[in-house]
């Protein structure tokens, strides 16, 4: 899983396309932040090459963590717009 991670970084960073879009955008006057984010699924094969049946995979018993927060964010005035636009509200504390 990691070496397809590196492939798919390395072909981004090496790509002549992205780096003249991203140029261009520089030229206009802006800053470029770029995430990308890949889901990248696999199930193991038996010995026919056949993937397994659903009754055949081992299942945990162990609840599954929640999100905890680890500190405090503070969000800009883009930020709240943003948030706003999506209708996501946020609680100020004052």
């Amino acid at each position: 899983m990691q070496e397809l991670g590196n492939a798919i970084n390395d072909s981004l960073s090496e790509s002549d396309r992205i780096a003249e879009a991203i140029g261009e955008i520089k030229r206009a006057g802006y800053d470029v932040f770029l995430v990308l984010e890949a889901t990248i699924g696999f199930n193991r094969r038996d010995e026919n090459g056949e993937e397994e049946d659903d009754e055949q995979r081992e299942v945990s018993d162990e609840p599954k963590r929640g999100f905890e927060a680890a500190g405090k964010i503070k969000f800009t005035t883009q930020d709240h717009r943003f948030l706003r636009a999506l209708k996501i509200a946020v609680d100020d504390e004052k």
